[in-house]
């Protein structure tokens, strides 16, 4: 029986990385996969890009792409092992719910690799449905500059302030986002007061 799985993690954790070595894995096998990420990140020209260099062409997802119809397709005319996902967090609701029928009806297995929160620390909307529904979810781990587990990701401006307002979505790297344990988080925001 296949399954949605959830990966998540804040920003630096090797998502990405992740999600193309097991990409590697079933195409060593012989397995076809089908690769997607948000069509918004467009910081890169391959698709799906990790900090360490890997990278892999992948189809982009806008919020009106029907992940359902799309995958059943490709399914049908050669048979798909896994559907992999970067970015998820970026998924509608909708999509999300697509991802569980592909599982559920079609028994491809679907692998979301995202950012579980925000820059505010609120949950993306595809992140929350995620973790309502995914049959198996895992944190994977990025470290804070004091050695802890890395659970948040801080805005910062050009000139490296703490940002805590603004549009949800800002597509930035390492010099726009840091992934700090939660105590640093709220301290460089001023939310323990």
């Amino acid at each position: 029986m296949a399954k949605l799985y959830f990966y998540y993690a804040s920003m630096n954790a090797g998502k990405s990385t992740t999600l193309l070595q097991a990409d590697f894995n079933y195409r060593e096998r012989g397995m076809a996969t089908m690769l997607w990420t948000a069509a918004i990140d467009t910081r890169t020209e391959s698709p799906i890009a990790s900090r360490i260099g890997l990278t892999a062409d992948a189809r982009r997802f806008t919020p009106g792409t029907n992940l359902w119809s799309e995958v059943s397709s490709q399914h049908a005319a050669s048979p798909l092992a896994c559907v992999l996902i970067d970015e998820a967090q970026f998924l509608t609701a909708m999509q999300v719910w697509q991802c569980a029928r592909l599982a559920d009806e079609a028994n491809i297995p679907v692998l979301c690799y995202g950012l579980r929160t925000d820059f505010r620390g609120d949950l993306f909307p595809g992140s929350a449905v995620l973790l309502g529904i995914a049959d198996s979810m895992q944190e994977l781990k990025a470290v804070c500059h004091c050695g802890r587990k890395a659970t948040m990701n801080l805005r910062v401006s050009d000139t490296g302030e703490a940002v805590g307002e603004g549009a949800q979505t800002e597509i930035g790297g390492n010099e726009r986002y840091l992934a700090l344990c939660r105590r640093h988080f709220a301290q460089s925001l001023a939310m323990y007061k």
